[in-house]
């Protein structure tokens, strides 16, 4: 019998029965390995509820023993790190290895949490007018909610978490369905480091749950991660209903290869950003843009380069690439590969069809690349989320960056060269909101903000970093006298004189 994923709330597991349940996949393998309930209105009600009970006590926790909390929990998650990166593994197929670089990358978010008494500091100045001082302070804002995507199960909630509390507030998560089990052990050992019940909560579901997030009225903010179409639908809905909303969509970034780059070091990029984790990454390059003479060579050794790529099940670290997620998300992936095909770009290598011996119910699909690509196709205009790499040529870094600015999607984008002429011109004028400069997933370390532009974002901040801290709280100005002597009756407007 497959084991059973219930809901976190209030400081114990919980299944309240709804009827509905979720199927968890082995992805290598094709069989459901668990069943994850799903909550209705009533389960998120309950959830949200323990979180607004728990709220002013934690608001009202001096920051240092907030802080001791984020380190003892900063501790137990270096410590099942490996655990984590197994329980990541087995649910979505990326390799161990792969899985354990999305750990360290949460790590760097949660050690930057716990410098809160440092960035929940306000401003002060003095005698701003005769015996009046201002200061700001920062406040957290009550209950948020996180609804995040089954691509980093362990990284994307640890963004939205670990600042929510550090500020504050309590939280309730939605994780991915098709991935849960990480979210309840972060639950787990966010009790064990000392965090009271109800500050941290996780409901497991699909629309139903997020829909009851967005329209309750006791929480205060929504952060998403996901496709375009339904952070739209996030922001779009939650800020209708009075709350303050950060959604991330989609994304189709480029990697740009100058005629003087290396063409090796750009070939190996590629590889590396195009097809780790399938390329079921929200920062993946799923386009490169050969710039003059470039594309030949560039495009025979990306094609070498995927000839030696070992396909096979995550759990392996002697693979390289394990399979995508559902059997659904290979289909999709399947048929825009046939699109492409159809459409006249040449298909250089072709990925459908793999098969891993011993694993042939597994949800596999081959590293495929696509050479002389143009922008009306659907393989470079749609977001493909899987291993395909489309790349087109162009004669020049003016027609690139027209080529990118003119695309509805601004995650990330890199260029590889060695001029910093074509460098500087490329970061300035490029409008995406994560740039690399010979760096082919440029996203940004634990103490920066990570974002894109246009289509890739709703909402005016960016998650984790200073952006973080300043989404999670909201400014107060305070404006202060504590000399007792009457000015007067003046019915003037006041001015600071």
């Amino acid at each position: 019998m497959s084991r059973f994923v219930a809901h976190f709330i209030d400081g114990r597991s919980t299944a309240t029965d709804t009827g509905r349940t979720g199927d968890v996949f082995d992805p290598a393998l094709g069989f459901v390995q668990a069943r994850v309930a799903f909550a209705d209105d009533d389960t998120v009600d309950l959830a949200v509820r323990a979180a607004r009970a728990a709220f002013p006590a934690w608001r009202d926790t001096p920051l240092g023993k907030r802080s001791e909390v984020l380190f003892a929990f900063r501790e137990l998650l270096r410590a099942n790190a490996g655990r984590f990166a197994q329980i990541v593994s087995s649910e979505h197929g990326k390799i161990v290895s792969d899985a354990g670089g999305e750990v360290t990358r949460a790590l760097e978010v949660v050690d930057f949490a716990c410098s809160l008494p440092h960035m929940m500091k306000g401003e002060f100045s003095e005698s701003v007018s005769r015996s009046v001082d201002t200061y700001s302070i920062r406040q957290p804002l009550g209950v948020c909610a996180g609804i995040t995507p089954f691509n980093f199960p362990m990284m994307v909630p640890a963004w939205m978490f670990a600042i929510a509390i550090a500020c504050g507030n309590t939280f309730v998560l939605k994780p991915s369905e098709r991935d849960p089990s990480a979210s309840m052990l972060v639950a787990e050992l966010l009790a064990q480091a000392g965090l009271p019940h109800g500050v941290f909560n996780v409901v497991h579901g699909d629309k139903v749950a997020v829909d009851a997030l967005l329209r309750h009225p006791d929480v205060a903010a929504v952060s998403f991660v996901g496709s375009t179409p339904i952070a739209r639908y996030v922001y779009a809905t939650a800020a209708a209903n009075g709350k303050r909303v950060q959604a991330l969509g989609g994304a189709k970034n480029h990697l740009v290869v100058m005629p003087d780059a290396d063409v090796a070091a750009a070939a190996d990029a590629l590889v590396s950003a195009a097809y780790g984790s399938a390329g079921q990454r929200c920062m993946a390059i799923s386009a490169s843009v050969c710039v003059g003479d470039v594309a030949d060579a560039l495009v025979g050794a990306v094609r070498e380069r995927i000839a030696k790529l070992k396909i096979g099940p995550g759990h392996d670290d002697r693979n390289d690439m394990g399979p995508v997620v559902t059997a659904q998300a290979r289909e999709r992936i399947v048929d825009y590969i046939a699109q492409g095909a159809a459409a006249g770009a040449e298909l250089v290598v072709d990925g459908r069809g793999v098969e891993v011996p011993g694993h042939e119910q597994g949800f596999f699909v081959g590293p495929t690349l696509f050479d002389r690509v143009t922008p009306e196709m659907s393989i470079y205009s749609d977001e493909i989320f899987g291993p395909v790499l489309v790349n087109l040529r162009v004669d020049s870094l003016d027609s690139a960056l027209d080529l990118i600015n003119r695309n509805p999607y601004g995650n990330g984008t890199s260029i590889f060269t060695r001029s910093g002429g074509a460098a500087h011109k490329f970061q300035r004028e490029v409008q995406v909101g994560m740039v690399g400069v010979n760096v082919p997933i440029p996203v940004p370390v634990g103490y920066y903000s990570f974002g894109g532009w246009k289509a890739s974002l709703f909402g005016d901040l960016h998650v984790y970093g200073e952006d973080g801290f300043r989404f999670y709280t909201r400014g107060k100005a305070v404006t202060a006298r504590w000399d007792e002597s009457s000015t007067g009756i003046n019915l003037g407007f006041p001015t600071h004189k």
